[in-house]
Protein backbone atom coordinates (compact mmCIF):
# COMPACT_ATOMS: atom_id res chain seq x y z
CA UNK A 1 0.00 0.00 0.00
CA UNK A 2 2.90 2.78 1.06
CA UNK A 3 4.12 1.39 -2.19
CA UNK A 4 1.31 2.43 -4.55
CA UNK A 5 0.76 5.65 -2.80
CA UNK A 6 4.55 6.48 -3.39
CA UNK A 7 4.33 5.09 -6.64
CA UNK A 8 0.86 7.62 -7.45
CA UNK A 9 2.89 10.73 -5.50
CA UNK A 10 5.46 10.58 -7.73
CA UNK A 11 3.39 10.45 -10.87
CA UNK A 12 1.88 13.75 -9.82
CA UNK A 13 4.93 15.42 -9.04
CA UNK A 14 6.02 14.69 -12.32
CA UNK A 15 3.19 15.57 -14.27
CA UNK A 16 2.93 18.83 -12.41
CA UNK A 17 6.55 19.34 -13.69
CA UNK A 18 5.21 19.80 -17.22
CA UNK A 19 2.50 21.90 -16.89
CA UNK A 20 2.66 24.59 -18.98
CA UNK A 21 2.79 27.98 -17.24
CA UNK A 22 2.18 31.95 -18.58
CA UNK A 23 5.32 33.76 -19.59
CA UNK A 24 6.95 36.47 -17.96
CA UNK A 25 6.32 39.99 -19.53
CA UNK A 26 9.67 40.13 -20.37
CA UNK A 27 9.97 36.83 -22.09
CA UNK A 28 6.55 37.66 -24.08
CA UNK A 29 7.83 41.23 -25.30
CA UNK A 30 10.73 39.98 -26.41
CA UNK A 31 8.90 37.44 -28.80
CA UNK A 32 6.10 39.87 -29.89
CA UNK A 33 9.23 42.11 -30.84
CA UNK A 34 10.91 39.65 -32.87
CA UNK A 35 8.10 38.58 -34.86
CA UNK A 36 7.09 41.87 -35.45
CA UNK A 37 10.86 42.87 -36.88
CA UNK A 38 9.66 39.46 -38.78
CA UNK A 39 6.61 41.04 -40.62
CA UNK A 40 8.11 44.24 -40.96
CA UNK A 41 11.15 42.40 -42.80
CA UNK A 42 8.93 39.92 -45.40
CA UNK A 43 7.12 43.37 -45.65
CA UNK A 44 9.64 45.09 -47.11
CA UNK A 45 10.48 42.07 -49.09
CA UNK A 46 13.57 40.85 -47.48
CA UNK A 47 13.61 36.66 -46.52
CA UNK A 48 17.20 37.15 -45.34
CA UNK A 49 16.58 39.67 -42.46
CA UNK A 50 13.02 37.47 -42.19
CA UNK A 51 15.25 34.36 -41.63
CA UNK A 52 17.23 36.18 -38.70
CA UNK A 53 14.36 35.42 -36.24
CA UNK A 54 15.21 31.67 -36.78
CA UNK A 55 17.62 29.57 -34.93
CA UNK A 56 20.35 29.23 -37.48
CA UNK A 57 20.93 25.29 -37.44
CA UNK A 58 20.05 22.31 -39.04
CA UNK A 59 17.84 21.50 -35.92
CA UNK A 60 15.01 24.21 -37.32
CA UNK A 61 12.23 22.43 -39.07
CA UNK A 62 9.74 24.33 -41.05
CA UNK A 63 6.24 21.89 -41.51
CA UNK A 64 3.75 23.10 -44.34
CA UNK A 65 1.57 21.67 -46.79
CA UNK A 66 4.50 20.58 -48.51
CA UNK A 67 5.77 18.94 -45.59
CA UNK A 68 9.17 19.31 -43.01
CA UNK A 69 11.44 21.19 -44.17
CA UNK A 70 14.83 20.78 -41.78
CA UNK A 71 17.79 23.27 -41.60
CA UNK A 72 18.20 26.84 -41.71
CA UNK A 73 19.83 26.94 -45.30
CA UNK A 74 17.06 24.75 -46.82
CA UNK A 75 14.04 26.91 -44.63
CA UNK A 76 15.34 30.13 -46.28
CA UNK A 77 15.49 28.56 -49.60
CA UNK A 78 12.06 27.40 -49.55
CA UNK A 79 11.20 30.94 -48.77
CA UNK A 80 12.93 32.33 -51.81
CA UNK A 81 11.80 29.66 -54.17
CA UNK A 82 8.20 29.86 -52.74
CA UNK A 83 8.37 33.78 -52.45
CA UNK A 84 10.48 34.96 -55.14
CA UNK A 85 10.05 38.59 -55.16
CA UNK A 86 7.87 41.12 -53.06
CA UNK A 87 4.73 41.02 -55.44
CA UNK A 88 4.65 37.77 -54.10
CA UNK A 89 5.52 37.88 -50.26
CA UNK A 90 2.61 40.66 -50.45
CA UNK A 91 1.70 42.15 -46.91
CA UNK A 92 1.56 40.06 -43.69
CA UNK A 93 -0.09 40.56 -40.55
CA UNK A 94 -0.03 38.60 -37.48
CA UNK A 95 -2.55 37.94 -34.44
CA UNK A 96 -1.18 36.26 -31.83
CA UNK A 97 -3.80 33.41 -30.17
CA UNK A 98 -1.94 32.32 -27.07
CA UNK A 99 1.96 32.20 -25.82
CA UNK A 100 2.81 29.14 -23.17
CA UNK A 101 5.92 28.85 -21.48
CA UNK A 102 6.90 25.06 -21.53
CA UNK A 103 10.30 25.55 -19.75
CA UNK A 104 12.38 28.39 -18.85
CA UNK A 105 13.82 28.00 -22.23
CA UNK A 106 10.97 27.14 -24.49
CA UNK A 107 7.94 28.89 -25.44
CA UNK A 108 5.14 27.66 -27.61
CA UNK A 109 3.08 29.99 -29.36
CA UNK A 110 -0.40 29.83 -31.60
CA UNK A 111 -1.27 32.45 -33.84
CA UNK A 112 -3.13 33.66 -37.03
CA UNK A 113 -1.10 34.80 -40.34
CA UNK A 114 -3.03 37.12 -43.02
CA UNK A 115 -1.32 37.52 -46.34
CA UNK A 116 -2.67 39.97 -48.53
CA UNK A 117 -1.54 40.02 -52.58
CA UNK A 118 -1.91 41.82 -55.44
CA UNK A 119 -0.84 39.43 -58.21
CA UNK A 120 -1.69 36.24 -57.17
CA UNK A 121 -4.41 35.09 -54.33
CA UNK A 122 -4.71 36.09 -51.04
CA UNK A 123 -3.82 33.65 -47.83
CA UNK A 124 -4.29 33.11 -44.40
CA UNK A 125 -4.31 30.14 -41.75
CA UNK A 126 -2.56 29.30 -38.67
CA UNK A 127 0.95 28.79 -37.02
CA UNK A 128 2.22 26.88 -34.08
CA UNK A 129 5.78 28.27 -33.13
CA UNK A 130 8.62 26.55 -30.71
CA UNK A 131 11.23 29.50 -29.60
CA UNK A 132 14.27 28.33 -27.99
CA UNK A 133 16.16 30.89 -25.66
CA UNK A 134 19.65 30.72 -26.91
CA UNK A 135 21.88 33.60 -25.32
CA UNK A 136 19.31 36.20 -24.08
CA UNK A 137 17.27 35.73 -27.10
CA UNK A 138 13.92 34.18 -28.10
CA UNK A 139 14.60 32.53 -31.79
CA UNK A 140 12.46 29.92 -33.52
CA UNK A 141 13.19 26.11 -33.63
CA UNK A 142 10.05 24.99 -35.11
CA UNK A 143 7.52 26.83 -37.17
CA UNK A 144 4.35 25.06 -37.97
CA UNK A 145 2.40 27.28 -40.83
CA UNK A 146 -1.06 25.95 -42.95
CA UNK A 147 -3.06 27.48 -44.70
CA UNK A 148 -6.74 27.78 -44.31
CA UNK A 149 -9.02 25.98 -46.86
CA UNK A 150 -11.10 28.47 -48.84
Amino acid sequence: MIFKRALIFMCLCSCFGWTQTRPAIKDSLQIITLLTEQKNAWNQGNIDLFMEGYLQSEKLVFSGAGGPVYGWNNTRDRYKKNYPDKETMGTLQFEFLSMQQLDKRIMQLQGAYYLERTQKANSSGFFTLILKKVDQNWLIVSDHTSARNP
